[in-house]
């Protein structure tokens, strides 16, 4: 899938290394100049234009989308989706969430799960975390031997590649935010006790090896982005800025499908409703 505009920016070229730490979590480089309360007024035409694109999408049922969001912990996954998404149809969209492998899961090849969950003609699918947490976790917290991640990492080339061939346009976003930013929103949810059921105690084991989870989403996504499956590295410091990012990102992508209602094959001026 080509990419072009001002979303080229944070388009991870095929082949290309990737250094998440010359990468700027905070920079505001497509709309420097503006704020929060400025960008409102972008962020809602943006939401409109997702939300008329879905349409069609749904409409024709022709094509299928997925995209798929990784991040470290309070990356802001959840809150992305829910902004950027909030006004496309519920019939349409669908948000699939990967946690720890059940016992059942884990009787099968690592991608079972994933594949029943991949949408179908007219479908938008998020995956909210995905088949990545079986190759990142695994590598970083050595659940495996080394030979079955990177046996994975190949196999998740191939099988995106399956999929884009099969007729999913496949879009990968990593929201990437500083250390600095993850431990002001873990102590905002220490203090907020409406916002203690997402704290995982955990997550804090998981912020201990930030370097080698850092190394591991650079090696995996420089190895996994391909004309068929892009990854984009989003900053993600600032929520609304990461918003307006994955919702161009999407909407570039929506548009380049060419979406149409599609045409009836009779003559609306011929029908007569009855009384």
């Amino acid at each position: 899938m080509p990419v072009s505009g001002a979303m080229e920016r944070y388009w991870v070229k095929p082949g290309s290394k990737v250094d998440l730490g010359a990468i700027d979590p905070n920079e505001k480089t497509l709309y420097d100049g503006v704020g929060k309360e400025d960008s409102e007024s972008s962020f809602r035409a943006l939401q409109y234009e997702l939300q008329e694109q879905q349409k069609m999408l749904y409409a024709q049922g022709k094509h299928r989308i997925l995209l798929v969001m990784q991040a470290m912990d309070t990356g802001g996954k959840d809150g992305c989706i829910k902004h950027v998404f909030s006004h496309i149809d519920p019939q349409g969209i669908h948000v699939r969430s990967f946690k720890k492998p059940t016992e059942e899961e884990m009787g099968y090849d690592f991608l079972w799960r994933v594949h029943a969950k991949v949408p179908h003609n007219g479908q938008f699918v998020i995956f909210n975390r995905s088949h990545y947490e079986d190759i990142i976790a695994v590598r970083v917290k050595k659940l495996f031997p080394d030979e079955v991640w990177k046996r994975r990492q190949r196999h998740v080339v191939d099988f995106e590649r399956m999929l884009a061939e099969e007729g999913t346009t496949i879009v990968k976003i990593f929201l990437h935010i500083s250390k600095e930013e993850q431990k002001q929103r873990l102590e905002a949810r220490l203090e907020n006790p409406h916002k203690h059921w997402k704290f995982n105690p955990d997550d804090l084991a998981d912020r201990a090896r930030w370097d080698d989870f850092m190394k591991a989403y650079e090696d995996i996504i420089a190895k996994t982005s391909t004309e068929h499956a892009p990854w984009f590295v989003v900053p993600a410091d600032r929520k609304w800025y990461r918003n307006l990012c994955v919702a161009r990102i999407m909407l570039d992508t929506m548009k380049r499908l060419d979406l149409r209602l599609p045409k009836v094959d009779w003559d609306p001026k011929q029908i007569r409703i009855g009384d």
